[in-house]
């Protein structure tokens, strides 16, 4: 099973000179730039840790992709992302998020637990194969 999240997830993964584009577009636009990592991509898993600092004004998309290539250097078995942030409106709203690394392993999916409940009431639960294992060691 392959994880869709963010834009581009449709697609074959990006190569490193057509995610420095995408990175140079966020940078002409004046987006804040970060770059999260996470070894459970559950689509309720909204918040992955951050690698280092948000990077505001940066002007040149070497410097991204350093912080890009140490995260993937430290974290070779989770998942990178790059999230661009968007300020003109006063608030910090995401305008662009994109995987920018896979686990070299297998990606484990998601299973769909169904309980019923009183009244015949049902309800389903979405859980991470990669939960199953240990913090540090799902792949």
């Amino acid at each position: 099973m392959r994880l869709t999240q963010g834009a581009f997830s449709f697609l074959p993964d990006l190569t490193d000179e057509q995610i420095v584009k995408q990175v140079q577009f966020a940078i002409n636009k004046g987006w804040a730039i970060s770059v999260e990592w996470t070894d459970d991509p559950h689509p309720r898993n909204a918040y992955w840790d951050m690698w280092g600092l948000p990077l505001f004004g940066i002007k040149d998309a070497a410097a991204i992709m350093f912080e890009i290539n140490a995260c993937r250097k430290a974290k070779p078995a989770c998942y990178v992302k790059i999230q661009c942030f968007d300020n003109t409106r006063t608030v910090e709203s995401c305008a662009l998020s994109f995987l920018v690394q896979r686990p070299s392993s297998n990606e484990p999916g998601f299973a769909l637990t169904r309980t019923e409940g009183k009244n015949r009431m049902v309800s389903y639960t979405v859980t991470s194969y990669s939960c199953q294992k240990p913090e540090g060691s799902r792949y």
